[in-house]
């Protein structure tokens, strides 16, 4: 075994990574309260391990989603417990984030030179909510349905191109399979994609600049 490690050893120099993350400095005054930051992120992980797992089972048209997710709660192998996780993780993931939000402005974080974290923290906040968002449609039954039209339907008080905002985030004049298409590719591709792309923006710069100090 030690000769595998060896090998690895010299073309990746592990250990140097290894000390590199374990030897980092925490200032004396980092509390509880710094770790929303990786709460959130813990949330993510769990979402992206239960939502793929409910991808087998999950049919995005207007005539089956509401069957399948009925059949993940009631027959699928430990599909209710899969789909709870799911929610409760979402919940508090959105909790996280704005605690993690908080507690970032009080503490003066955002200011020189962690400007671009702080962006790229908003952005995240910002996909955190479309994830809430485009995930509460998936199931289409009413609340879902009547969400995703008054959602949608938002835009179109913005003059001269609310109409074509409109149209665009439905996939045609009214909500339907179009709809609930574009929601289901923005829910378990683009936003995970976004979101993976941004935290490994967030957290190398956290990683470079390190954390604030106290006020």
């Amino acid at each position: 075994m030690s000769k595998v490690y060896d090998w690895f050893e010299e073309r990746l120099e592990i250990q140097a990574i290894a000390d590199d993350i374990t030897s980092k400095y925490v200032p004396p005054h980092v509390n509880i309260f710094y770790c929303l930051g990786g709460i959130t992120l813990t949330c993510f992980l769990v979402q992206v391990a239960t939502g793929f797992a409910m991808t087998f089972y999950y049919r995005p048209t207007v005539t089956e989603a509401f069957a399948s997710v009925q059949y993940i709660m009631t027959e699928a192998n430990f599909g209710w417990l899969i789909r709870s996780v799911h929610r409760w993780s979402a919940s508090m993931m959105v909790l996280m984030m704005i605690l993690h939000v908080f507690r970032v402005y009080l503490t003066g974080g955002f200011k020189k030179p962690r400007e671009l974290t702080w962006v790229t923290g908003v952005i995240l906040a910002v996909l955190t909510a479309s994830f809430g968002v485009t995930g509460y449609s998936l199931p289409w039954d009413q609340i879902g349905y009547w969400a995703v039209k008054i959602v949608t339907g938002v835009p179109e008080a913005i003059p001269v191109i609310g109409s074509s905002l409109v149209e665009l985030l439905r996939g045609s004049s009214s909500v339907g399979q179009s709809t609930l298409t574009r929601f289901y590719s923005l829910h378990t591709f683009v936003l995970p994609l976004l979101t993976a792309v941004f935290m490994l923006m967030h957290f190398s710069m956290i990683r470079k600049q390190g954390i604030s100090g106290p006020l």
